[in-house]
């Protein structure tokens, strides 16, 4: 698989980039998004994401339904939602890019528009297209000019649609693109997660750009997020997840998102699995002492004398820290002894003629 690179870091197996999206979750409130900030650095996430639009550059006023749950969101229109949560502007953005800084993470923006690409760039080190964006080649041709690696989510998107967009960024001059599967139902349920589609997206696209996931599914009632151990173990280099300071909160991206502490049992989980999963280099240096004392060596049966030719009933196979490995049996039967070797003993080179 390619890995994903940025910073002059590899984000490999077991070892994503992983993007917490805070996304409008701070609800127009620059000192809660710093909050959030602080506790997607102190979580280990590696990056802080927002949403940049302006509902009326994004969202018709009268032909803009729903898509998510509405008992958990209730507005039926995305431009009064939107409309509700666009107040940021450069200086709030340029704010929460040095707040990022000072944390030690990178701070992230979906552009929604022109204008934003333009804004962003400066900001940020790699540029987010959203699923429901994917189709649309303006954005992305103004996205690739950028030259900065680029990541893609792919929901609601057929194969040939992500291969006309994967084009149409690279050959606008992107550096690299990383696709992210991705399932555009808030919340997504888990039979509808369809996993293996990284696998799928890894056959058809990986030999070009490195693939990830972008998640939407509801965290388990005790904080675990299996959906994201799932796409790690399945080799994702990028994980996107929704991210909130309380996952009771009212509104569309709170309640299928992961809070502080459930993020930093993922990472911590990803620490273990990198630990268990140890590295392709083939080595027994950690069971030495198995090799010294839990291999049979080969043993006297009874006392061989001086000048005794020995055959395979002289002999038996047990477990000893001394003696010749009962790898050379073949190579003790027939050899003459040459030092008196007492019932119940390990036999050595040195007894042997």
């Amino acid at each position: 698989m390619i890995d994903f690179e940025l910073h002059g870091q590899t984000f490999g197996y077991l070892n994503p980039y992983i993007i917490a999206e805070i996304g409008v979750n701070h609800e127009g409130s620059l000192e809660r998004a710093k909050e959030m900030i602080d506790q997607v650095a102190r979580a280990g996430g590696h990056a802080a994401k927002f949403q940049t639009y302006k509902a009326a550059t994004l969202a018709a006023k009268s032909t803009s339904p729903a898509y998510w749950d509405q008992t958990k969101e209730p507005t039926s229109s995305q431009y009064e939602l939107f409309q509700r949560w666009d107040n940021f502007g450069p200086a709030e953005y340029a704010e929460l890019a040095e707040h990022c800084k000072l944390r030690g993470i990178d701070f992230m923006s979906t552009p929604f528009d022109l204008d934003a690409v333009d804004m962003l760039t400066p900001l940020m080190p790699v540029t987010k297209v959203a699923s429901a964006d994917l189709t649309n080649i303006p954005l992305l041709r103004k996205i690739g000019k950028t030259g900065r690696p680029t990541v893609m989510s792919c929901g609601a998107s057929s194969h040939e649609e992500i291969e006309r967009s994967l084009e149409v960024l690279l050959q606008a001059g992107a550096a690299s693109v990383t696709l992210l599967h991705c399932i555009l139902n808030y919340p997504t349920p888990r039979e509808n997660a369809q996993l293996s589609q990284i696998q799928v997206l890894q056959e058809k696209f990986g030999g070009r750009v490195a693939i990830g996931y972008s998640d939407h599914v509801r965290p388990e009632d005790d904080g675990s997020v299996p959906a994201l151990e799932i796409a790690a173990l399945y080799g994702a280099r990028v994980i996107e997840k929704h991210f909130t300071d309380n996952k009771q909160g009212v509104g569309n991206d709170h309640y299928h998102a992961v809070d502080e502490a459930d993020l930093k049992s993922f990472t911590d989980k990803l620490a273990l699995y990198r630990t268990l999963y140890g590295t392709r280099e083939h080595s027994l240096a950690a069971q030495t002492s198995a090799i010294t004392n839990a291999r049979r060596r080969v043993i006297a049966v009874h006392e061989l004398p001086v000048g005794h030719v020995i055959v395979e009933d002289d002999l038996i196979a047990l477990r000893s820290n001394v003696g010749i490995e009962i790898a050379h049996w073949d190579d003790v039967v027939g050899k003459t002894v040459s030092s008196t070797v007492a019932a119940d003993m390990p036999i050595e080179w040195s007894n042997l003629a």
